[in-house]
């Protein structure tokens, strides 16, 4: 036997390396010693969580762009009397308004066209729009009362994901995968996809940041499941290369990066080794993963026809729920096409045509598989759209402007109460009226329902202890809690 060879296999580095952990993984878990889910974790921080957890993972369904929430769950009946006549001054308060409507001389109330019937045992109002998820009422949290202040998408969907308006911060997956780790060390504790959508096609772009670490180390940003090609890029190896001569070449390169760490020091260089494993014990993984072909008929009928065409919504809401039974810690489905500012009765039947027949049946999947009690599902926007109308009102057409002070989002699973409406808004959907929750209030309740006191979660950054939910005042909703 060749002589280097039998030093490599002899080297402890080989050892682990034909093991089904790897390198990487091992020394992730190392990480994870002296905690008491230890043995069901692989990395996470020995200290969290900090007190019992209601979910063990999460999903996170984000309508990028922004739902309306009066033509979908915030069921305004007397606008119907409002037809066309100017929102009052004594509505609008002089707050702050987008360039887009800034200048319209007049801001005529546009009622939903959409009829509304009650649902549930409470008789909770929603929309036609939404009849599978209408269904659902005794099964989630609806929070009427959410807010932000940020008026434009870029910042609004920053601030949401990571907890600032400006880029630079980790986002909520991130977080969540440096505290917790995953459950499965062949598979990312934070995994992203973009479904397709059929609303307006000039939807606003998202950039990786949205999913990306920030200031933490890069092994926790979220990894893009992609719809075509290599599921994940660059997983593939390249022609002519096999899976033991990318073995060996990973085990060259992870020598030169073990050399460089214990040199400098860097804690990227360890991240870059981990990285390294992980893409390389996900060339199984992953195909596995994206392979529904031994899903049963009647789970995805749950979901409806587009179920089995790749990137739809309802295959990305299939997908999400495998990646859930398979230890990712936190997945987040990314869908676009929600900015009506003009022809809303057009697009949005559509983007609820995309989204509300497999959103109800994520939820059915998991109950159906005892996943939903501890599978947190959070479904919602950036912010919410304005009652007025965005340019031309007629009684069949409509658009709406941003609004950051007051939209919907629902929650459901991992300790959430069923049935729950929580706050009100006023009866034209514009100010909150009760129980208001800013979306550091929403972040911070999902790190608590996963484990972790939002206060004590800190890392070291630039002088400060950078927290997801900020220096400024954040509440659990413990309202919607079990």
């Amino acid at each position: 036997m060749h002589h280097d060879e039998t030093l490599n296999r002899l080297t402890r580095r080989a050892f682990f390396s034909q093991t089904s952990a790897g390198l990487g993984a091992a020394a992730l878990a190392s990480l994870d010693t002296g905690s008491a889910l230890a043995a069901a974790r692989v990395g996470g921080l020995p200290q969290v969580p900090h007190h019992e957890p209601k979910a063990r993972r999460a999903i996170y369904l984000f309508m990028s762009g922004a739902p309306s929430q009066m033509d979908m769950w915030d069921h305004k009946p007397a606008m119907a009397d409002w037809f066309d006549k100017d929102l009052p001054e004594s509505i609008r308060q002089g707050q702050r308004l987008t360039t887009m409507t800034s200048g319209q001389s007049r801001f005529p109330i546009a009622p939903s066209i959409y009829k509304f019937s009650p649902h549930g045992a409470n008789g909770t109002m929603a929309s036609e729009l939404i009849p599978h998820m209408a269904k659902k009422v005794d099964e989630i949290s609806l929070i009427k009362s959410m807010y932000t202040e940020a008026i434009n998408h870029d910042p609004a969907i920053t601030y949401i994901c990571t907890g600032d308006q400006l880029p630079g911060k980790a986002s909520l997956g991130s977080w969540l995968s440096y505290g917790l780790g995953t459950e499965n060390e062949n598979l990312p504790a934070f995994m992203v996809m973009t479904a397709s959508w059929s609303g307006r096609k000039e939807a606003q772009a998202l950039y990786n940041r949205l999913w990306g670490s920030g200031f933490l180390p890069s092994k926790y940003q979220g990894v893009a499941l992609r719809s075509s090609g290599d599921k994940v890029l660059y997983l593939s190896n390249p022609d002519g290369i096999d899976p033991h001569v990318r073995r060996r070449m990973l085990d060259s390169l992870g020598r030169l990066n073990q050399e460089t760490l214990d040199r400098i020091g860097d804690p990227e260089t360890n991240a870059r080794i981990a990285q390294y494993e992980m893409a390389f014990r996900m060339q199984t993984s992953v195909p596995d993963l994206s392979d529904i072909s031994d899903e049963p008929q009647h789970v995805l009928d749950l979901y409806g026809p587009e179920v089995t065409h790749p990137g739809t919504f309802a295959n990305c809401c299939l997908m999400a729920r495998r990646m859930a039974e398979r230890g990712v810690r936190f997945t987040q489905i990314f869908h676009r096409g929600w900015d009506q500012h003009g022809a809303l009765p057009k697009d949005l039947p559509n983007q609820c045509k995309d989204t509300d027949q497999p959103s109800a049946g994520l939820l059915t999947d998991l109950r159906q598989r005892g996943m939903l009690d501890d599978t947190l599902v959070v479904w919602g926007g950036e912010f919410g759209r304005t009652i007025y109308c965005q340019g031309a009102l007629t009684k069949d057409n409509y658009g709406r402007d941003h609004h950051p002070k007051c939209f919907t989002v629902w929650m459901a699973g991992g300790g959430v109460k069923n049935g729950v409406v929580h706050g009100e808004t006023d009866e034209f959907s514009y100010n909150i009226t009760k129980d208001p929750v800013h979306i550091r209030d929403l972040n911070a309740t999902i790190l608590h329902q996963m484990g972790i006191d939002h206060e004590r979660f800190v890392y070291p950054f630039k002088g400060l202890d950078q927290r997801l939910t900020g220096v400024e005042e954040s509440r659990v909703v413990s309202e919607i809690l079990t």
